[in-house]
């Protein structure tokens, strides 16, 4: 019996481009995808993808297709509270066990509620194998943790029954294959406030360090979790030890302000802590900015190493960081010193 795959978020970025990878890697898959409109062209793309219609509070629609499926993997929203709780739900009224995977992200360990260290290097890399209690033990209040922290709780109580793997891309670049969107959400961003202020910029020193993952090495996780869920979980590790760096490279917020604008023919300048505070003020989330473009959030994909001998294949963000920019540009309309990508 061909194996039953459930994908939420089909058509976004990241969960498009699992979508994509896990019907062209494996067409004898059965695979569900839930969709709240269906892009014009998805049938044509996807022919054999059963499609259900809702969104992330079709607690009904969630919980009944995830109770029919063997793998579930959670993707867009890794913040939205009722949706998780109805594919929990849905998983623990299958007969058998039920693998679910859910997109989280290392915003969970970046320090931006810290602001001394806005624009400073932090001398902490976290590994998802030497630091995991430390992982699972977040603190109330970091990113994505009120989600995990459920994901978490059910495992322990039903790890017989749900095994879970959380998957913590850091920031991510290259062009996604969902059929809505194919951008990373970073550089859009950067993007536009870079149009506000009038050039890349960095917070104080700009010492700051984040780590950097290309989608497809990205997908390369996903699909070792997907293979290894059909195989019963065989070679990955589920519930509270199941937490998935995916970080390649490291770069500082300096450097990569200098990168930009050489790209944009202009320099790179310094603002303040709390200049970088009021950045993406338009997103509505205290200290967005801060946590963007000041903070530090360094991280190992050791899991993955272990279990499915992860490293880079895709090229690095230099190689490919003016495409970046000019794509971001022209998603966005923005010109810059009146030059138009």
């Amino acid at each position: 019996m061909a194996p039953k795959i459930f994908i939420t978020g089909g058509t976004g970025y990241i969960g498009g481009t699992v979508l994509d990878t896990i019907v062209k890697k494996h067409p004898e898959y059965e695979i569900t995808a839930l969709l709240r409109s269906e892009p014009e062209d998805f049938a044509k793309t996807y022919p054999n993808v059963k499609v259900v219609r809702g969104d992330y509070d079709s607690a009904d629609v969630l919980s009944e297709a995830a109770s029919k499926a063997d793998v579930v993997v959670h993707n867009g929203n890794s913040d939205h509270v009722p949706s998780i709780k109805a594919l929990i739900d849905g998983s623990l009224k299958s007969d058998k066990p039920t693998f679910l995977l859910h997109l989280s992200g290392t915003g969970l360990i970046a320090d931006w509620r810290d602001p001394s260290w806005v624009g400073k290097l932090n001398p902490k890399t976290w590994s998802d194998v030497d630091d995991i209690r430390e992982i699972t033990t977040r603190p109330d209040g970091e990113l994505h943790r009120h989600v995990d922290k459920i994901i978490l709780a059910a495992a322990q109580q039903h790890g017989e029954k749900l095994k879970t793997a959380i998957i913590c891309p850091p920031d991510i670049y290259g062009p996604g294959r969902g059929l809505k969107n194919k951008h990373t959400v970073y550089f859009p961003v950067f993007l536009k406030e870079i149009e506000k202020i009038g050039r890349p910029f960095y917070g104080n020193e700009g010492e700051n360090v984040r780590s950097w993952v290309h989608i497809e090495d990205l997908m390369k996780v996903y699909r070792g979790l997907v293979e290894s869920a059909v195989a019963g979980g065989e070679g990955a590790d589920w519930g509270v030890d199941g937490y998935y760096f995916a970080a390649t490279q490291s770069h500082s917020q300096r450097f990569l302000a200098e990168r930009v604008a050489a790209i944009l023919g202009t320099t790179a300048t310094s603002i303040s802590s709390e200049e970088i505070d009021k950045t993406m003020a338009a997103f509505g989330v205290p200290h967005l900015g801060t946590y963007m473009f000041g903070a530090n959030s360094r991280s190992k994909a050791d899991r993955a190493g272990k279990n499915f001998g992860y490293e880079a294949s895709a090229p690095g963000l230099w190689e490919v960081l003016e495409e970046e920019v000019r794509a971001a540009a022209r998603l966005e309309r923005i010109s810059f010193q009146g030059h138009t990508f």
